[in-house]
């Protein structure tokens, strides 16, 4: 156990002795019944707080815990955090309309102008590892304040760049500032939201996470088209400082250290003016690099890589390659070209109902059912509706685009990206939720761990998708596809299944 999770968990009301004596014994705190342990008027206060003592992790009696806040304050603040998340891939994904546009601009190719997009994306993986070991000392308040702030400027560099150079690294500052929150949210819907509860809420983030992609170039087409490419970032700039105030009034702080861990005040102070260093523990190099351990964590990896494939296909392919797919063959402008987006929006919304709210109903069901909390396993069932919907969608989508008539736009290739993206995010909710679920002591370095195995195979996707349409064909390339997601994803999920729990198991009792 990190100083950092020993820290937030001996804010756990069970108080410093008992959580020393679990350590010892290897006993999970799940495997007895932990409110027999709570004081009475421990009991009655969250009773009085929340109605119940069915609660998983339980809170403290500090009102500045995060758990103990009212559900309004919970949401909002996800909100934010979420909506950052997103401005992540759709700062990235904002250009892909004006390509030519800024081809002709700067002077370069157009495949040199789609690196400016590829670039955002390997930095997004990347980075991270730099922010979260910050947020762990200063809190995530912070960091998102100051993400906010050099995202912002950066903005600005692009839309006042008088050349190709300048603008690709303008791009990378803002692609390294506008991160955190992208990696980040998965440890504050386990900071704040009850185990029960956290597919649903580990949804919004996760969806406006792929949101992201589809929504820039559908906003920004209509931009390019009207108002010059430059102005793409000047709206960026723009909704980084209106973040920026949202964050200030609405944005608490969800890293929580036990009062008697830090300095006192009230929970108003500290949850909105501590600016502060709130976790002692020294900054080691290990901190940089400790999500990268997950790669010996077998059930993370696995979930991580199986995710990441269906990413790659289901959206970095049905986004980035839509401008040299779609665009040429059915000869559309900028505007034009952004509505193409519109399927992968519907279908990510709509598998989002099946990945979060039904996957929490599918658990609690099955907790009902048989008297205590299934393993996190059972919840993997329903990534294989997703493995086959994003084939299938995929199947459609290049299908379609091979046998379209060349300068006569058809939908279905629009409808194939929909399909796929339904089932991206089904498997994206579940898996995330799932990894975070079977290592909860380090959500933080989950959501990290899993957005840089996801960015890179991203980064390096667009890199041979060119060479794969040309080598196999369009339509073939849909077989490629099919296979590396059923031997990548589909086949690893079910190892899963049958051998994960003792691994988590196992790795638990180690810890």
């Amino acid at each position: 156990m990190s100083s950092a999770e020993s820290a937030r968990f001996q804010g756990h009301p069970l108080g410093k002795v008992e959580s020393r004596l679990f350590e010892k014994s290897g006993v999970g705190m799940d495997s007895v019944d932990a409110t027999s342990l709570l004081s009475d008027q421990h009991r009655d206060y969250l009773l009085q707080r929340h109605g119940t003592l069915d609660l998983d992790p339980i809170p403290s009696m500090d009102p500045a815990d995060p758990y103990n806040w009212p559900s309004w304050k919970k949401v909002i603040n996800l909100l934010l955090v979420s909506f950052h998340a997103f401005m992540g891939t759709l700062i990235a994904s904002a250009i892909i309309p004006a390509y030519v546009t800024i081809s002709e601009d700067v002077g370069v190719s157009l495949q040199r102008v789609t690196y400016l997009t590829s670039l955002q994306i390997a930095i997004l993986g990347g980075a991270p590892l730099f922010w979260q070991p910050l947020s762990q000392r200063f809190g995530r308040r912070p960091i998102f304040l100051l993400s906010l702030v050099l995202s912002c400027v950066s903005n600005i560099g692009c839309a006042k760049s008088p050349d190709y150079a300048s603008m690709a690294a303008c791009r990378a500052l803002a692609s390294l500032f506008i991160c955190p929150a992208m990696a980040l949210g998965s440890a504050v819907v386990a900071e704040t939201f009850f185990r029960r509860e956290r597919a649903q809420y580990m949804g919004i983030w996760t969806v406006m996470v792929t949101l992201g992609v589809p929504v820039g170039p559908l906003i920004f087409g209509f931009v390019a088209q009207r108002a010059g490419y430059r102005w793409i970032y000047w709206v960026l700039a723009i909704v980084n400082g209106c973040e920026f105030f949202l964050y200030i009034f609405f944005g608490p702080e969800t890293r929580y250290i036990s009062a008697e861990g830090r300095s006192g005040g009230s929970s108003f102070r500290r949850e909105y003016f501590s600016l502060r260093r709130i976790d002692p523990a020294p900054f080691r190099l290990s901190d940089f690099i400790g999500p990268l351990r997950l790669f010996t964590n077998i059930p993370v990896l696995l979930a991580a890589i199986a995710y990441a494939m269906v990413f790659l296909f289901a959206s970095v392919l049905n986004s980035v390659e839509v401008p040299q797919l779609l665009q040429v063959k059915f000869r559309l402008n900028a505007e034009q070209l952004g509505l193409q987006f519109i399927g992968l929006i519907t279908g990510s919304l709509l598998g989002e109902v099946l990945g979060g709210i039904m996957s929490d109903m599918w658990m609690n069901t099955r907790a009902r059912r048989i008297g205590h909390k299934p393993a996190p396993e059972y919840r993997l069932w329903l990534s294989y509706i997703g493995y086959l919907v994003t084939i299938a969608g995929v199947v459609v989508f290049l299908v379609c685009t091979e046998q379209a008539t060349e300068g006569k736009w058809i939908v279905s290739p629009v409808i194939g990206t929909g399909i796929a993206a339904f089932g991206n995010q089904v498997v994206t909710t579940v898996l995330t939720t799932y990894a975070v679920d079977t290592y909860p002591q380090g959500a933080g370095s989950v959501g990290v761990f899993i957005n840089f195995v996801r960015s890179t195979w991203g980064f390096i996707g667009p890199f041979w998708f060119l060479d794969m349409f040309e080598t196999v064909g369009i339509a073939n390339s849909a077989g490629v596809v099919t296979a590396m997601i059923m031997v990548a994803s589909f086949f690893p999920t079910m190892f899963l299944q049958w051998k994960g729990q003792r691994w988590h198991a196992g790795a638990a009792v180690e810890k």
